[in-house]
């Protein structure tokens, strides 16, 4: 049974947004400044780019840790360790004198970070069920795609009128103040009677039973393939808009702010429909809309039709929409799992993030010469999400 909320709901999503936002803003708020970290480090722009395959390669390593110590030890103390760990390494990549140093702080950072996106979802699972943790759920994302869309263009600010690790400074102030309230404000949600044992035959059997069920690895995988299109969009944007398309610094942000207003408003849609349509039509909606957008982005990108904007519009169809996507498959794979809920999120989380920095490597593994890797990657994991999806949940169409 969901236990009753400890603050109002309005203030709860305000601050679980703001620690998940903690994640892009770490991704996102840097993106404008590859091109000057490239030459103040003294590396190429596809040196700098791996910044952003160490971050989710941490990311993902991270969070298989902290699923099993938040179903053991609870929330609240997870979130605090993982903020602080935050906080200091983003002290040392604004510190950071060298490409590998950075490289190291940028793990580091993302392991701490990772602590946020696990407890998120598993508090949200102690607290509501079924349809109405996935409407939830999309007022958290709701609340957390703020961080992405002022990200750039604060990134782009500060890269192009001041030094670059102002940003990780930026970074350090953010997480100490969420660090603050959350200690202030949020109470433990994981009752005593359902914590699991931290031993690790025990840790290893609860992650085997997620990935021995076939229909939560078809949840697991289509929400992961989902954001793995945003990861490298995310990887190979700076040289796409910036260098290809010689979209000015400051503007990126613009452009790459499209992509959150469509994500938030397909968010608002979602959270108001999710109760009377069901999360699982709503998944398979998201799912027609990301090959659809996909296949234009690859045709737009070989045929060079429309130029920037014929790239821009159907990334932002794509980008929109993974919110359909990873809300509502979150839903689907919380409700196979409620006594375990910090592992299944760790798994999937640790899924979709190695899997986007697999991606992310991949498309920046040559130089690229024109948008297209970029379209192939992203339509790759477009199609790739939707036949994981059909394939292992066994679901009929519930789309008319």
């Amino acid at each position: 049974m969901p236990q009753p909320l400890p603050l109002s709901p309005r203030f709860l999503f305000i601050l679980l947004g703001a620690l998940a936002g903690l994640t892009p803003l770490a991704v996102d708020m840097y993106l404008p400044a590859i091109p000057a970290i490239a030459r103040d480090l003294a590396t190429s722009i596809d040196g700098a780019q791996l910044t952003i395959s160490a971050f989710l390669g941490g990311f993902a390593i991270g969070q298989l840790f902290y699923g099993p110590l938040a179903d053991s030890y609870g929330r609240k103390p997870v979130i605090l360790a993982g903020l602080t760990m935050f906080a200091i390494a983003s002290v040392g990549c604004a510190m950071a004198d060298s490409l590998p140093e950075l490289l190291a702080y940028r793990m580091l950072q993302a392991a701490g970070g990772a602590a946020g996106s696990v407890v998120v979802n598993a508090l949200l699972r102690d607290l509501f069920e079924k349809d109405a943790f996935s409407r939830a759920m999309s007022f958290v994302i709701l609340v957390m795609t703020l961080a992405p869309l002022v990200a750039p263009v604060i990134g782009g600010y500060i890269s192009a009128h001041s030094d670059w690790r102002v940003i990780f400074w930026l970074l350090v102030g953010i997480s100490l103040l969420v660090c603050v309230v959350m200690q202030w404000k949020i109470q433990e949600t994981l009752k005593p009677e359902h914590r699991q044992p931290l031993k690790l035959g025990q840790i290893l059997k609860n992650y085997w039973s997620v990935l021995s069920h076939r229909g939560a690895m078809g949840y697991v995988l289509c929400g992961s393939l989902s954001s793995s299109g945003m990861f490298a969009f995310i990887s190979a944007s700076p040289y796409v808009y910036i260098e290809y398309f010689k979209v000015p610094t400051e503007h990126y942000g613009w452009l790459f702010g499209l992509n959150i207003l469509l994500m938030m408003l397909v968010t608002f849609v979602n959270s108001r429909l999710v109760k009377g349509v069901g999360a699982e039509r709503m998944l398979q909606y998201g799912l027609l809309m990301l090959p659809c957008a996909g296949a234009l982005l690859i045709y737009n990108a070989w045929s060079q039709t429309g130029g920037l904007w014929g790239i821009v519009i159907p990334v932002v169809l794509f980008v929109g929409h993974i919110s359909l996507v990873g809300a509502n498959a979150m839903t689907g794979l919380m409700g196979h799992f409620p006594q375990s809920a910090g592992t299944a999120s760790a798994l999937a989380g640790t899924l979709r993030f190695g899997i986007g920095a697999v991606v992310g490597i991949l498309v920046n593994l040559d130089p690229p010469q024109s948008p297209l890797p970029m379209a192939i990657a992203i339509a790759g994991c477009g199609f790739g999400s939707a036949i994981s999806y059909w394939l292992l949940t066994g679901k009929r169409s519930a789309v008319p």
